[in-house]
């Protein structure tokens, strides 16, 4: 059933996105909710961390949030570059990085606050921030 209402939202959006022509059909509101989309598959990853180093599961943890959008692995965008907090920090430093990501922050790169990720375990930020130190020059 889940997917058959997805699929009836999917095929209205491209309607109305897709196409320059007013849509012939109306879409009919419904007060079904669906699913939040998961960002990180737990099962698929659970299979995959038997054979991927901690870095390599920071990195696909880190693609699969929203972390991208604020940070870029060379360059400064909204936050800093990962290869600029890889040269700041060191390997002493992962348990404090990796609570900095569940909490947030705000005044180590400047003012710009540093988003909350409270969902998030302490092991898999700990996996992040492996990733991002192995970035080092």
């Amino acid at each position: 059933m889940k997917k058959l209402v997805l699929g009836a939202v999917l095929s209205a959006i491209t309607v109305i996105s897709c196409s320059d022509k007013k849509p012939t059909e109306t879409a009919v509101e419904s007060n079904v909710m669906l699913e939040e989309p998961k960002t990180i598959d737990s099962a698929a990853m659970a299979s995959k961390s038997e054979t991927l180093t901690p870095e390599a599961e920071g990195k696909e943890l880190l693609e699969g949030m929203d972390c991208l959008s604020c940070h870029k692995v060379d360059a400064k965008l909204v936050g800093p570059s990962y290869q600029d907090v890889a040269a700041k920090y060191t390997e002493s430093d992962i348990d404090k990085l990796a609570q900095k990501i569940i909490d947030g922050g705000k005044g180590n790169w400047g003012d710009i606050p540093m988003t909350p990720h409270a969902g998030m375990s302490k092991e898999n930020a700990q996996k992040m921030v492996k990733y991002i130190l192995s970035l080092k020059k």
